[in-house]
């Protein structure tokens, strides 16, 4: 399971598509309508949220609208009430941590969104979270890795 910090925009149709599944599981689990994924790490900041089902439906209402842009059909109506909520803080690590690991991800799946990404220093993160100092978050459970590969070898591959 992948909760991105990062905004929808920069997944490629599969990215968003799991995202969108990832997040319904996880909203399940977060109203204890299923017995699996009860202690998984990404859900530790949701837990920890005032009001975690209302802030996994504003996630999913972000998820829902990028996909609308998109042209996909996401069922609204799987989503539940919306309401204000305060935002998340998630550390600058954090979100670096997952751009290195998205951009690695489409490299190989989706090549033309690498070329566009790749050059961006500091993606926007997905709206319910709001970016704060500080290292990788301590749920995080994949390892870190270096810089994608640069442009060159892309092109390499590609030739």
């Amino acid at each position: 399971m992948r909760l991105w910090t990062l905004h929808p925009k920069y997944l490629d149709p599969q990215g968003l598509v799991a995202l969108w599944r990832e997040a319904l599981l996880a909203r399940a689990v977060l109203r204890d309508e299923t017995r699996g994924y009860k202690h998984h790490p990404q859900l530790e900041r949701f837990k920890a949220h005032a009001s975690p089902r209302l802030a996994i439906n504003a996630y999913l209402a972000a998820v829902h609208a990028e996909a609308t842009s998109r042209g996909y059909a996401f069922d609204r109506g799987k989503i539940g009430p919306l309401r204000p909520v305060a935002p998340i803080p998630a550390t600058s690590g954090q979100i670096d941590h997952e751009w290195k690991h998205l951009l690695r991800k489409l490299e190989i799946r989706s090549p033309a969104l690498f070329v566009r990404w790749n050059d961006l220093r500091a993606p926007e993160c997905h709206p319910l979270f709001h970016p704060d100092p500080g290292p990788v978050a301590p749920w995080e459970r994949a390892p870190a890795t270096s810089d994608p590969s640069p442009l060159p070898k892309l092109l390499r591959r590609l030739a």
